[in-house]
């Protein structure tokens, strides 16, 4: 049965963000509000709780998982990135995008697209997030939180509690936070490809 803490939006109650990250640091799976839409998401280095992850959204080896940072200094860590295309990130974080990019050998292998060897980053501009990857010091591996059979990611905490109770360790309700997915920016080829419009305006990589 998951727990589920009501967390304030913009101030976010520093006793339960601690118990969340707690919760991640055991193993935990958690769904937590972002500025797109609901995420769920797990320690970086759990094979066991990723794997959870991949059951509840029946996800297959080719998903590109999503490393959620708390800002671009996490960035150069877990990813090749030119001059060219981290002004362009910096441009556009904190912000409703995905980035595609090509992974350095910090990200375990488990996470990677298998061909491509590349890797999902984002900066959400939400406080909840903020805070808790504040708390953690690492980013948290996320996926959007679209159910097998849905085209749309569920956006109300209590139906995500109706419907994942048991298949989650922790649900936050941080209000509505949106029904569209983050925008996806393929940063792999020569120029930067929109392979999903989502939240994001798309317009300046197009």
């Amino acid at each position: 049965m998951s727990q589920f803490f009501q967390i304030h939006p913009e101030t976010p109650q520093l006793r339960l963000i601690k118990q969340a990250v707690d919760i991640l640091r055991k193993g935990g799976v958690i769904v937590y509000p972002t500025d797109s839409a609901y995420a769920i998401g797990c320690q970086l280095e759990d094979k066991q709780a990723t794997d959870r992850i991949k059951r509840i959204r029946r996800l297959d080896d080719k998903h590109n998982f999503t490393l959620v940072c708390r800002d671009l200094s996490d960035i150069g860590q877990y990813a090749k990135v030119d001059n060219t295309q981290y002004r362009l990130l910096k441009n556009f974080t904190p912000g409703p995008y995905t980035f595609i990019l090509d992974a350095t050998s910090e990200v375990p292998r488990r996470l990677l697209h298998p061909k491509r060897r590349t890797i999902g980053l984002r900066v959400p501009d939400n406080a909840i997030v903020q805070a808790l990857l504040a708390e953690l010091g690492e980013p948290i591996m996320s996926s959007t939180l679209i159910l097998p059979g849905d085209t749309e990611p569920m956006t109300d905490p209590y139906d995500i509690r109706e419907t994942l109770e048991h298949d989650l360790d922790l649900i936050i309700d941080g209000g509505f936070c949106g029904m569209e997915a983050t925008t996806v920016v393929n940063f792999c080829d020569e120029a930067p490809e929109v392979t999903r419009v989502g939240k994001g305006d798309p317009t300046p990589f197009q």
